[in-house]
């Protein structure tokens, strides 16, 4: 379990068919570790000087838009919640839900951005005004909901500390609903069918 509160940007080391490696400063993370990887939820397989191996099945790769990373890049990281520790986002899985394609990213307001992205129909009816999404693991507040697009703020912290404020127009980011948006959409659906 996450919070979506991003501890540290990370660069990719390599990729293989199988593999993912990363270059973070983590504390001493142990193997067999949960870390979010871009808000996806990765086992630590490897770990010494600062690089963090994880396996990466199929699935994942297609799933997710860590299938398009290279060398180099950036990605957002957050090792998993411990008890007791705050929650500063929302509850985060870390199961992506869907990659979607950023619109827009555009300035709004002074030091501020919106960021605007496709939704996808998984995501239908679990997007709302003033409720919380995980992109690219990131806990956000939803600004705005259209038929095939939602948009979020982005404050001037966000913007330096993670991948988002690097982003552009056509690129995808792992898009995870709130847990909480999911339980209110079945106790409607379940209330439609009892009348």
């Amino acid at each position: 379990m996450f919070a979506g509160i991003i501890d540290v940007l990370g660069r990719v080391r390599r990729r293989t068919a199988a593999t993912l490696t990363i270059r973070a400063q983590i504390r001493r993370p142990k193997l067999g570790a949960s870390i979010a990887i871009n808000g996806v939820c990765l086992t630590v397989v490897k770990t010494a000087n600062g690089e963090h191996g994880f396996d990466v099945g199929p699935d994942t790769w297609d799933r997710t838009n860590l299938g398009a990373l290279r060398a180099g890049q950036p990605v957002n990281v957050e090792p998993s919640l411990r008890a007791g520790q705050e929650i500063g986002g929302h509850f985060v899985s870390g199961h992506v839900d869907a990659a979607a394609d950023v619109l827009s990213l555009e300035p709004w307001g002074e030091g501020f951005w919106r960021l605007r992205v496709a939704l996808p129909a998984v995501l239908r009816g679990l997007v709302a005004v003033k409720g919380s999404i995980a992109v690219d693991g990131i806990s956000l507040t939803v600004t705005a909901v259209g038929v095939k697009h939602f948009e979020v703020m982005l404050v001037p912290h966000t913007l330096k500390n993670t991948t988002l404020g690097r982003r552009k127009a056509g690129e995808r980011v792992n898009l995870e609903a709130d847990p909480l948006a999911r339980y209110a959409l079945a106790a409607a659906r379940a209330l439609r069918n009892e009348t």
